[in-house]
C-alpha cells in the first residue's frame, strides 16, 4: 500500500507538479502525500507559467509552488514514484537507489496507456493545454487504481 506518490520529472517546473496537483483534486478513499520533484533542480523555480495559466484556467492554482530535487530521503519503503518517461527511470534510480526499482513507474505504463506525458517545455501555450488533457485522464486512472489497491491486497503492481 502506497502512502506518498511522488511525481518526477526533468526541473519539477511543468509535468510532475502538474500531474500532482491534478492528483489532489481526485477523491482517494484515504490520505496519501502527494509530492512533485525534479531530477535537476539546481535552486528552486516558481511552475512554468505556461503551465500556471494552463493550470488556472482549468481551476486549479499553483501560487506558491517551487520545484524541490528529488533526494533519497525522498523515497520509504512505502513511495510510489512516476516518472513521465522512462528515459527518467536510471536518472531517477541513480539518485534514490537501485533497491527501489520496484517503486519507480512509468505513470502511464501503470495506468496502461502506451503514449508516455510529451514534454511540452518550449511549446506554444495550446501543448500545455495538451499536456494537461493527457495527464488529468491518466491522473484519473491512476486515482482508481490507488483506490482500487485500498480494495485488495494493497500492491500497486
Amino acid at each position: 500500500m502506497w502512502d506518498k506518490v511522488i511525481f518526477v520529472c526533468g526541473s519539477a517546473t511543468c509535468r510532475a507538479p502538474m500531474a500532482a496537483a491534478i492528483l489532489e483534486e481526485c477523491s482517494l478513499k484515504r490520505d496519501i502525500q502527494i509530492d512533485a520533484r525534479g531530477l535537476v533542480v539546481l535552486f528552486p523555480e516558481p511552475i512554468n507559467q505556461k503551465v500556471s495559466a494552463v493550470m488556472i484556467s482549468n481551476g486549479i492554482n499553483m501560487e506558491g509552488y517551487k520545484s524541490q530535487q528529488l533526494t533519497a530521503e525522498d523515497v520509504d519503503g512505502h513511495t510510489l514514484v512516476l516518472v513521465m518517461e522512462a528515459k527518467d527511470i536510471p536518472k531517477t534510480l541513480a539518485i534514490i537507489g537501485e533497491d527501489k526499482i520496484d517503486q519507480v513507474e512509468v505513470l502511464t505504463t501503470l495506468v496502461g496507456e502506451e503514449l508516455e506525458i510529451m514534454d511540452p517545455y518550449g511549446a506554444p501555450l495550446p501543448s500545455y493545454g495538451l499536456c494537461f488533457e493527457s495527464l488529468s485522464k491518466t491522473i484519473k486512472k491512476l486515482a482508481v487504481k490507488l483506490n482500487e489497491c485500498d480494495d485488495s491486497d494493497g500492491s500497486a503492481h
